[in-house]
């Protein structure tokens, strides 16, 4: 339903609730892993769950996916445990090269104060265009991550991502795209800023953003 922030209090409930009832606690950051922080959302919110999955982003967007979890969860699988898990790709030598180059890239210092202040400063002129096109709109932004909804907002639940225009969103995709800006083809995706984006490339999308909405007229 794209970037939608848990509300308060959230994640530390479902945190309680599956520790009180025995059950695991598991977290698909296959979207926020590594993207709004290094040890994505878990650490961003104070949250250690069970088990963690990933996806290709951990193969530098190669075809590879990843689980964890504690040593105890973990020898369950074969061939310590009963739980058969296998793969073709398992391992697979390039994705796991790519994945480490990215990673030792993501690293190094003041990789995510970039990525915060990139996302910020998009986020902050896509709001503004918005606003001088007089057109409800509401971005919604954790870190590298956001999602600009053609809603009045604020949009803090499911059925208020529904409530979205979805026809304008997709007059205002072709308009982007018409003008060399690809954005995901759905109103409920995410978008992302990465490394290979700099302040010019920022800057010209938020120009572009404000053609694009003016010709939805």
């Amino acid at each position: 339903m794209g970037v939608v922030p848990p509300a308060h209090g959230f994640l530390a409930g479902l945190r309680r609730l599956t520790e009180k009832s025995g059950s695991l606690l598991i977290f698909d950051e296959v979207i926020t892993g590594f993207r709004i922080a290094y040890n994505g959302a878990q650490g961003l919110f104070g949250i250690s769950p069970d088990i963690t999955c990933l996806g290709k982003i951990i193969g530098g967007g190669l075809p590879v996916g990843a689980y964890g979890s504690s040593r105890e969860i973990m020898e369950q699988v074969a061939p310590l445990g009963p739980m058969y898990q296998a793969g073709t790709l398992s391992g697979n030598p390039l994705a796991v090269a790519a994945g480490v180059a990215a990673l030792t890239q993501m690293k190094k210092p003041g990789v995510y104060q970039k990525l915060e202040t990139m996302g910020q400063r998009l986020a902050d002129g896509l709001t503004q265009v918005f606003n001088e096109a007089e057109i409800p709109g509401t971005v919604n932004r954790i870190g590298s991550m956001l999602t600009g909804f053609f809603s009045p907002g604020p949009v803090a639940s499911l059925s208020q991502v529904e409530q979205a225009d979805t026809a304008a969103y997709g007059r205002y995709f072709h308009a982007m795209l018409e003008r060399g800006v690809y954005l995901a083809p759905s109103q409920f995706e995410a978008g992302f800023v990465s490394l290979a984006h700099t302040d010019a490339d920022i800057d010209q999308t938020i120009s572009i953003a404000k053609e694009a909405l003016a010709s939805l007229g």
